[in-house]
């Protein structure tokens, strides 16, 4: 998975927790989201969270990408504006360019997010396993840190613009069971 995809998917993540928790008046974080000590971010981080999904958002519009929903609507419509048809429009990905810089990194020492469960691990190798079976024998499983890069499918021989192999993918997010989704595949194939 490549950096922006991780970055894709930790801020969507971040934003959805933020959301929720805005959209239920909690006054406690969700023990789901986590600081890089491993604390529940506090409400400030959470506020600041919050603020950095609608800038982002405002910056996509702002490049071209009118329809890209506010955080506040709701997580399910955020994550929704990633899917394969926003992704592969033209002004998708020099939006994305621009505005990824306020998206949260994922993982690391310096990060306010935490790294990939074992079960996105799992689901990924899964999701290998299964394009493997679907006549692409070459193609890698995720590193042990949940990485799988373009360089690493390059490397196997794996066209990620080619048709079968994206219709591949396509047949096979759902040995993921919802940890890997066709937005998580688009973002990844607009990467590159």
């Amino acid at each position: 998975m490549s950096r922006a995809t991780s970055r894709l998917q930790a801020a969507a993540a971040a934003i959805a927790a933020a959301t929720v928790i805005a959209a239920c008046g909690s006054s406690s974080p969700s023990s789901s989201s986590t600081s890089s000590t491993g604390d529940p971010p506090t409400q400030a981080q959470l506020q600041q969270m919050q603020q950095d999904a609608v800038r982002f958002a405002d910056c996509m519009r702002s490049h071209g990408v009118s329809d890209f929903p506010d955080p506040t609507t709701s997580p399910r419509d955020f994550k929704q504006a990633l899917d394969p048809t926003t992704a592969h429009s033209p002004a998708f990905q020099p939006a994305m360019s621009a505005c990824q810089h306020l998206l949260p990194p994922r993982g690391g020492q310096n990060s306010q997010n935490p790294p990939p469960s074992h079960a996105q691990i799992e689901a990924e190798i899964a999701f290998a396993g299964c394009l493997r079976s679907h006549g692409f024998r070459n193609f890698p499983d995720p590193s042990t840190t949940g990485e799988l890069t373009h360089e690493m499918l390059a490397s196997a021989g794996i066209n990620i613009h080619q048709p079968a192999v994206v219709q591949a993918a396509d047949a096979c997010v759902g040995v993921t069971h919802g940890l890997l989704t066709r937005a998580d595949i688009a973002r990844f194939v607009a990467g590159h």
